[in-house]
């Protein structure tokens, strides 16, 4: 099914990645992008030229409904990953979490229902799990709020479930784990390792090592989004499907593999100042994709060392490098 889909959050790291993976895909895609003063459309600036012959872009907020409205016209699936993500950064201004990522979201929502639009993939986040309880996580784990960024992703995910119990949206939530690849922020876990060696850092400094995550390839998490988007209706409305490689690696571990694979052998030492709360921090996530793979047929095709060869290659781009500043510890 080709046609118009409509991309909130079109211009961060997913999002982009996202936007080209439709139009190869023979979509038309409404992008939306946040306005700023540097006139820029983030990274579908990068997005070759034939690629963006097929985006149309919209500047715009999700805080602002009628903006969301003009995106949703007309499109037959709505792509909502617009969201704030720093976890960080929530401790510091929870407020702006709940606008984006809540009443944002509360607008995407009546925007489809006004619409009529034919599905709505809402993006959630393995956070809102908190540390795991057993493992691997499936879809049934408890849900917590461990931080205030998770909070608003719980929020948000019970609002979709909301209207579509109450209204019919034909809505389906997707839950990443964990995803990294080229255009990461660089405040990520990563990019910023990668970016320090690159820049010639004796050591990397973490402010925790012995966490556990699974972390999964950007093209992988984009095909999950385009699984969820082309399945049958029957198989998908309503229902929420993690996304993860079901792999387990500590941060630790994760860090010092990126700089082997960078061809840097530096130690990695545990930075004492944290901005996490100690309770705060999730101590294991790792994800159980059975039944995104049961009903779509998904499943992960780039291996941890895959996808880290591809962003360390990514990175040693000077254009790519340069978009970033001297990467700082990720907290």
């Amino acid at each position: 099914m080709a046609g118009t889909v409509a991309v909130t959050g079109a211009d961060g790291f997913i999002g982009s990645h996202l936007t080209e993976g439709l139009v190869a895909n023979g979509y038309r895609v409404r992008a939306m992008v946040r306005h700023n003063a540097f006139d820029s459309e983030g990274w579908l600036d990068t997005l070759p030229p034939d690629v963006l012959a097929e985006v149309e872009i919209l500047a715009g907020d999700v805080e602002d409904p009628a903006g969301v409205a003009r995106l949703v016209r007309g499109a037959h699936t709505v792509y909502h990953l617009a969201a704030l993500t720093a976890i960080s950064y929530s401790y510091l201004a929870p407020r702006s979490y709940l606008n984006t990522n809540v009443l944002g979201t509360l607008n995407v929502l009546e925007a489809v229902r006004a619409e009529r639009c034919e599905r709505l993939i809402h993006t959630s986040s393995s956070e809102i799990y908190g540390t795991a309880q057993g493992v691997p996580i499936t879809e049934s784990h408890p849900v917590q709020a461990p931080s205030p960024y998770a909070a608003s992703k719980v929020a948000a995910d019970k609002l979709v479930e909301s209207y579509h119990l109450s209204f019919g949206v034909p809505a389906v939530t997707l839950r990443p784990f964990n995803t990294f690849g080229p255009r990461q922020p660089a405040r990520a876990l990563i990019p910023s390792v990668i970016a320090q060696l690159l820049a010639g850092a004796s050591e990397i400094r973490l402010g925790a090592t012995a966490p556990t995550r699974d972390f999964t390839f950007v093209a992988d998490i984009v095909a999950a989004f385009l699984a969820v988007g082309a399945a049958p209706a029957t198989t998908v409305i309503g229902e929420t499907f993690n996304a993860g490689s079901g792999q387990e690696i500590s941060i630790g571990d994760l860090a010092a593999r990126a700089g082997e694979l960078a061809g840097r052998r530096v130690p990695v030492l545990l930075e004492s100042r944290r901005v996490h709360p100690p309770r705060s921090q999730a101590r294991r996530l790792v994800c159980d994709s059975t039944r995104l793979r049961d009903h779509t047929g998904w499943r992960p095709r780039y291996s941890l060392d895959d996808g880290l060869k591809t962003t360390v290659a990514w990175f040693l781009d000077p254009d790519n490098l340069a978009r970033y500043h001297l990467a700082r510890s990720p907290r």
